[in-house]
């Protein structure tokens, strides 16, 4: 089963609500007569993403359209199968234990779906999510507070478990 912040573009589109938005605040008279932001709601989940700061909805979409994808790499779980679980995507990005890939590059949100799949299959344990990604656990943190909602995620269900909080 293929996670849906790793959808191509046009897939991922084609199973949400695209809603055109009237923004307020700084930006001109232009800004604030037309419908130049894009809400996007993922139908299947409820998640929704939006981006208003440029000035058409063209250049709004790629916007909304990373928030959308790293909103349902936080939000959505999928279940981790036993033994090999790793993607050919992240076993190519992960090196002599070290994860290798920028939070502003395109992979960053398939891959930290993936690895949040993984911390939620091993309990939240970094250790043991670590091992089976192939990585060390400090490198796995790491990745995750790139995007603070994740590590946020992470936190909020290490507490309800009764462990502290990663930093």
């Amino acid at each position: 089963m293929i996670h849906p912040a790793s959808l191509p573009d046009d897939d991922l589109l084609g199973v949400c609500v695209v809603r055109k938005v009237r923004t307020q605040g700084p930006g001109g008279q232009h800004r604030n007569k037309t419908e130049t932001g894009v809400e996007l709601e993922h139908e299947p989940t409820g998640v929704r993403a939006q981006a208003t700061e440029r000035r058409s909805v063209g250049e709004n979409m790629p916007h909304a359209l990373r928030r959308l994808r790293l909103a349902l790499a936080v939000e959505v779980r999928l279940p981790v199968p036993l033994g090999e679980a790793r993607s050919a995507l992240w076993v190519s990005r992960v090196k002599g234990g070290r994860i290798r890939c920028s939070p502003r590059h395109r992979d960053f949100p398939t891959l930290l779906a993936e690895a949040l799949d993984m911390i939620d299959a091993c309990r939240f344990d970094a250790r043991r999510a670590a091992t089976r990604l192939g990585c060390t656990p400090s490198q796995l943190v790491r990745f995750v507070k790139d995007h603070p909602p994740a590590l946020a995620w992470w936190n909020a269900h290490r507490g309800e478990r009764g462990k502290h909080a990663m930093k």
